[in-house]
């Protein structure tokens, strides 16, 4: 089973093994509204922990995303190409972004468990 993390700007990571599946938060989408646009990055792009990672526009504004951790990107859904909007419908299912090769996973000290960042959306 994956176990998700997250950051203070609302990304997630869904860590299996030696990679994770990167997306934003349903609070994160339900903030922006309509989503627009996502702006992947190219597959084999290497980030470093919270570097830009990809780009988000909705009606309401536009965003950068930040990689949760740092790795070399191994996939990114195309279907977010055509139906951006899977990111307002399934924000932290159907509609992760980047899939990363994690480089270090000791960085997953820097992230929130699911219910710390339950708890931190409540200060919000």
């Amino acid at each position: 089973m994956a176990e998700m993390y997250f950051t203070k700007e609302h990304e997630w990571i869904k860590v299996t093994g030696a990679t994770g599946k990167v997306g934003i938060s349903e609070h994160a989408a339900h903030e922006l509204g309509d989503i627009t646009f996502v702006e992947l990055p190219k597959i084999g792009k290497t980030v470093k922990q919270f570097d830009v990672l990809a780009a988000i526009e909705s009606v309401k504004a536009a965003s950068d995303i930040f990689a949760p951790l740092s790795g070399k990107v191994l996939a990114v859904n195309e279907d977010l190409d055509t139906t951006p909007e899977t990111v307002n419908e399934s924000a932290e299912e159907k509609a992760w972004m980047v899939e990363l090769e994690i480089s270090d996973s000791a960085e997953l000290k820097n992230l929130m468990t699911q219910d710390q960042y339950n708890e931190f959306l409540k200060t919000l």
